[in-house]
């Protein structure tokens, strides 16, 4: 990962190539729609939005060190990263990406 990108759009298709396993990107919508419900569950228990890095991130290495077995992205690209995940939440929510890629 030497390649600096210069906008998001450079970076998703690489994104998008380092999450081609699909458990990996299962993992990766799984934490990222708990953590969608612990926003939710935020507005009658602010607290709890301690542990939503923790189930976000926790569900998307597992992903990335047991089944995709590469180092994730975020280690290089923080940002450009999380919207990755975004993205990829939404794409696959509406079809545009399919989990089993």
């Amino acid at each position: 990962m030497n390649k600096k990108y210069k906008s998001f759009k450079q970076f998703y298709p690489f994104y998008l190539s380092e999450h081609k396993n699909p458990v990996c990107r299962a993992l990766h919508f799984i934490g990222t729609f708990f953590v969608i419900l612990i926003i939710i569950i935020s507005f009658i228990n602010i607290k709890i939005l301690i542990i939503a890095p923790l189930i976000g991130y926790g569900f998307a290495w597992v992903g990335h060190f047991f089944f995709e077995k590469n180092r994730p992205a975020t280690f290089s690209y923080p940002f450009y990263s999380f919207i990755g995940d975004w993205v990829m939440f939404k794409d696959i929510l509406i079809g545009k990406e399919s989990i089993n890629q």
